[in-house]
């Protein structure tokens, strides 16, 4: 390592030292060749000398790692316990409490690694490829093997890879505001540097690698750019963690009570409060953290196997109370695979000069998916011959601006320009001879059957006007399974609304074909009825400020006033103070209007930003898909921001989920996901209320009533231990797929938990009456009883929380809950039976409990499914 460093020292210059360079100076400099590239072999040696192009992650170690699990509320609290365990010598207790938190901790730490190890393999998937020069032909790589020297072709939506000095091309548009702070796209012409994570607005151009890794501007000023982001909670995670809270608080209060009882009463504290402690161990979420962080990464872990990755591992939260998707036409919806219809040439031309013409205008090695059928097409046709003919000496590819790509053309005979590109623009580059109408005619009718047309021109160098050849129709046909996943979807709740770039004719004739619906709107509309709102707000605010100055102020003056400040409102909404309710009466109509739309055409990437805003504003939970640069701040917007297949590294970088297969029924397989994970710690939730609410309220209600303890110190850490083990198979249990998007109802979960809770306690008093009173035992035997009876009903309870329906419903348990809960059981009645640690009761009494826990739970089961209807009756009412 020493002596690539030293190496790297003496061989590189800063980036900044290229931009003095001249190109050629700079190319001799970097010993690379503009026309071939670096060959395969020395690009091997720099990378041995150089590096890989990355930055090296901090990654947390395996003993931090190990360590913060030893750290925290929950974990002092059973360190104490063990810790007072050993200073009255109960070592058997001490023994078993430290059993309970390596058990936690490695629990843990196991599936969190499984998780990250399962995670770090998907996302190499996603590395950043680089279209690069080597021996001569352009290849893709992974841009982790990129070395100084090595030409590149950067172009639109690429996040450029290193710090590169621009060699050939026209211009790009850069946006590197992370880097410079500058806030517009900045223009890049030969001779200039682009930075690298800097991403690609518009244009093509050749570079040369100057620097990689931490020699690049952002390598360098990696520490001051990259700040640390925690990862925002979602909303259901917030909700679990404020569940904890409470039971801590409800915990530590009855506590106090026993503590102060057993003040007045005179009792050891020291050995009350090593009680207390280890109360509090066993009612508190002890495994919170872990069921967390499990159900999570297994939830992760599934998606993954049908082919979405998760960025932000909180989305899968966020992804189960989605209720409308904004969802890509291209590649999503439809095939993304475009074909070449009947081509139209005009008057004078012939198909094969059309297509040859389409060709010349494009780079097959830049695998745009509309340039590729023409090639295809090209290769099957008698004009493919005249291709070897020509020669492509420049090239400007199609930007949204331009909305046509143009190339200069070098024959044996002449040079000339050809373009293709929107119809329209094509059109009006050509003068008006040509049968201009009945073109512009077969443009609408191709559109009506979901067409995209090309227009194809070409002129001399001399000719002032482009000659029109014809019309290219290309169709991406709709996937196979799309029409019955947005069934699938329509079932599961969603309201799917279509967003494209294509017309309004093509976006109409895809959703019908698709079920989606016709009412399609033009995004302009959009676009203008915010305009709209901005400038009656702008009055609103004119009106306002010159009532303080002048009453009587002339309307005129007021609309003058209003339109000078219009532009610096859209970020003042929130500071101004607005009469009430305008805004809100005014978004209304735009929501409004998204709402009741199945789609949108002629969308630019601010509108997706706007639908975004305005959905969410309307209480609305969104995900949106997206595959561009310009996607970036609507798929961060987003509630659920997806990166379709295919999608740019900006994109990827921007969203919550990435999609390795294209479709929607990926999504959608993902919702269903979510919403089953989402199950899963519902459940867990119910299950921790009623379960802390069922010992912590027994416990010390028995102390205060009846001055007797029901179980012993030994035998809740016991409990403890044997609750934790099947209670985080719930991460891999059969759930339900809500039919509606989920969102979080804290009174029913607290309600229902609750009930059971209380059930739970009035059970626990009728088997310490059973075995005081009625059956006489001595007190070992008495806490025996409520013990075992606290161990199979808690487990049991498990079984009740998991569904609304009656138990023997399905969906039936997880083998694996379903052994584990049961396993736990039998333990614990082998622990009764024999007396391990604790007064044994024999088979007999054992089985006397277990009939009665399994008569308690029907009773519960029965009073549960109760309890939902209740509920659900008043909402409905409400």
């Amino acid at each position: 390592m020493a002596d690539r460093i030293i190496a790297q020292g003496s061989l590189t210059k800063s980036t900044e030292s290229f931009s003095s360079l001249s190109i050629e100076d700079a190319l001799g400099e970097l010993r690379t060749d503009r026309a071939n590239g670096l060959s395969v072999s020395e690009a091997e040696k720099r990378v041995k000398l150089y590096g890989r192009n990355e930055i090296p992650a901090k990654a947390e170690s395996l003993f931090h790692r190990l360590l913060r699990r030893f750290w925290g509320p929950i974990p002092w609290m059973i360190e104490a316990a063990a810790l007072l365990s050993a200073l009255v010598g109960k070592w058997e207790d001490f023994t078993i409490i430290t059993i309970l938190l390596i058990t936690n901790v490695l629990i843990d730490f196991l599936h969190e690694s499984k998780a990250l190890n399962a995670l770090r393999v998907l996302k190499e998937k996603l590395a950043k490829n680089a279209l690069v020069l080597r021996d001569g032909e352009f290849q893709t790589i992974d841009a982790r093997n990129l070395v100084p020297g090595d030409i590149i072709k950067v172009k639109i939506g690429d996040l450029i890879p290193a710090d590169i000095k621009l060699i050939e091309g026209d211009y790009i548009l850069v946006d590197q505001s992370a880097l410079t702070g500058e806030s517009l796209p900045t223009s890049k012409k030969s001779g200039d540097i682009a930075y690298s994570n800097s991403v690609v607005k518009q244009g093509e151009m050749l570079g040369v690698v100057t620097n990689t890794a931490l020699n690049t501007f952002f390598g360098k000023t990696v520490a001051l750019v990259a700040k640390a982001q925690r990862e925002e909670k979602s909303h259901f995670q917030k909700a679990v963690i404020n569940i904890g809270n409470y039971l801590i608080a409800i915990t530590v209060f009855l506590t106090a009570i026993i503590l102060i009882t057993a003040m007045f009463r005179h009792e050891n504290m020291l050995e009350i409060l090593r009680f207390v402690l280890v109360l509090t161990v066993a009612a508190i979420p002890v495994a919170m953290p872990a069921i967390l962080s499990v159900t999570m990464a297994v939830g992760a872990m599934n998606l993954a196997k049908k082919q979405a990755v998760v960025n932000r591992l909180v989305a899968i939260e966020e992804l189960a109370g989605v209720d409308i998707l904004c969802s890509d036409k291209t590649g999503t919806l439809t095939q993304n695979r475009m074909t070449v219809a009947d081509p139209v040439p005009a008057k004078g031309h012939d198909t094969d000069e059309l297509l040859l013409c389409a060709a010349l205008a494009s780079r097959e090695e830049n695998g745009d998916p509309i340039e590729i059928p023409i090639f295809e097409r090209l290769r099957g046709s008698a004009g493919a011959p005249g291709a070897v003919d020509n020669r492509q000496i420049s090239f400007t590819p199609f930007d949204p601006v331009r909305k046509r790509t143009e190339a200069l053309i070098e024959s044996e005979e002449s040079r000339f320009i050809v373009t293709k590109g929107a119809p329209q623009v094509v059109f009006g580059l050509c003068d008006e001879h040509f049968e201009q109408r009945e073109m512009a005619l077969l443009v609408e009718k191709f559109a009506e059957k979901g067409y995209r047309t090309l227009g194809v021109a070409r002129k001399r160098l001399e000719d002032q006007f482009f000659d029109f050849v014809g019309l290219i129709p290309l169709f991406d046909p709709p996937r196979e399974d799309s029409r019955s996943t947005i069934d699938e979807a329509k079932r599961l709740g969603l309201n799917i609304k279509m967003v494209t770039g294509d017309n309004v004719a093509i976006a109409r004739h895809i959703a019908e074909v698709l079920g989606i619906g016709t009412e399609i709107s033009n995004a302009r509309e959009l676009s203008g009825a915010s305009t709209r709102e901005l400038v009656l707000l702008g009055e609103v605010i004119a009106k306002a400020i010159f009532r303080q100055l002048s009453p009587e102020v002339e309307a005129e003056e007021v609309r003058r006033f209003a339109h000078s400040v219009v532009k610096n409102l859209e970020n003042e909404f929130e500071n101004l103070a607005l009469p009430k309710g305008y805004v809100q009466s005014h978004e209304s109509e735009i929501i409004a209007l998204i709402e009741n739309a199945n789609g949108f055409a002629q969308v630019f990437p601010e509108d997706k930003y706007l639908i975004v805003d305005r959905l969410q504003k309307g209480t609305h939970i969104v995900g949106m898909t997206g595959d561009g640069v310009n996607d970036a701040p609507a798929l961060k917007k987003a509630d659920a921001g997806i990166a379709v297949s295919g999608a740019t590294d900006a994109a990827r970088a921007a969203a919550d989920l990435i999609l390795l297969a294209p479709g929607l029924s990926v999504i959608i397989d993902a919702i269903k996901g979510a919403r089953v994970t989402f199950e899963r710690m519902k459940s867990y939730s119910i299950y921790r209320i009623a379960e802390t609410i069922r010992v912590i309220l027994f416990m010390t209600a028995s102390i205060l009533i009846f001055n007797f303890y029901p179980v012993t110190a030994i035998m809740i850490i016991i409990l403890a231990f044997l609750n934790d083990i099947p209670i985080l198979a719930i991460a891999f249990d059969n759930t339900k797929v809500d039919e509606r998007p989920i969102r979080w109802n804290m009174t029913e979960v607290l309600a229902v938990a609750t009930v059971l809770g209380v059930l739970g306690v009035i059970a626990s008093f009728g088997i310490f009456y059973i075995a005081r009173v009625y059956l006489k035992l001595p007190d070992g035997a008495v806490q025996s009883f409520v013990f075992l009876k606290l161990a199979i009903a808690g487990h049991l309870t498990i079984f009740a929380t998991r569904t609304e329906r009656r138990f023997w419903q399905p969906p039936y348990p997880a083998p694996l809950l379903f052994w584990a809960a049961t396993s736990t059981k039998i333990a614990a009645t082998l622990f009764a039976v024999y007396g391990w640690f604790i007064a044994p009761i024999g088979w007999q009494y054992a089985l006397l409990v277990w009939g009665y826990a399994l008569a308690w739970f029907a009773v519960n089961d029965f009073v549960k499914v109760g309890v939902y209807r209740i509920l659900r009756t008043e909402r409905i009412i409400t």
